[in-house]
């Protein structure tokens, strides 16, 4: 925006100076106009005349030098705005595709979730009412996590080693018997890797 706004200033400062340039330009040619035509006849405002065309000339020459600085400094500003509008194009893109890249991952959990769901919703239904309301509550508890896997007679939830006296519990308790961590409390789910 600064580097727009700095070249649209040098514009606007080139065509004043190019006026000026040029309303010297024409008051000179005026001038030399009646120099040539003959109508100044008196000695002293031929020499005012000749005086005033050479003050012109200088005139306009610096003026002519102002616009060169002007065009410069215009065409620095201008290759400053090329270079920060490419730079801006650039990030644009970046942001253009993590967009789109972050919806694309967007649409796919959401896909997930829709099939995760379902089959929760699958298995829930085979899950009695009161353990599925305990799990409810120790995921609500636990930060999301409402069972564990029994690993290596580890506590996957809360990664605490069971005491023997647990796991002995543990190994006398029937097959289909909720167990749960002394430390976290969580429901613990035992397999064959459970260390029984």
């Amino acid at each position: 925006m600064a580097a727009q706004t700095e070249e649209s200033d040098t514009a606007r400062e080139q065509t004043k100076a190019e006026q000026d340039v040029d309303q010297v330009r024409q008051r000179a040619t005026r001038d030399q106009q009646r120099l040539d035509s003959g109508a100044v006849t008196s000695p002293k405002d031929l020499e005012n005349l000749q005086r005033e065309i050479a003050s012109l000339a200088k005139r306009q020459g610096d003026l002519e030098d102002v616009v060169l600085e002007v065009m410069e400094r215009r065409e620095s500003a201008q290759e400053r705005v090329a270079e920060l509008t490419e730079r801006v194009s650039s990030v644009q893109a970046k942001i253009d595709d993590a967009t789109a890249r972050r919806d694309a991952a967007f649409e796919e959990i959401d896909g997930e979730i829709a099939t995760v769901t379902k089959e929760r919703e699958v298995v829930a239904g085979a899950v009695p009412a009161d353990l599925l309301k305990l799990y409810d509550k120790l995921r609500e508890q636990q930060g999301g996590i409402g069972a564990a896997k029994l690993y290596a007679r580890s506590c996957q939830g809360c990664r605490q080693e069971l005491a023997i006296t647990e796991l002995a519990e543990i190994r006398k308790a029937a097959p289909d018997t909720v167990v749960r961590c002394e430390n976290c409390r969580r429901i613990l789910v035992r397999t064959s890797e459970s260390g029984l």
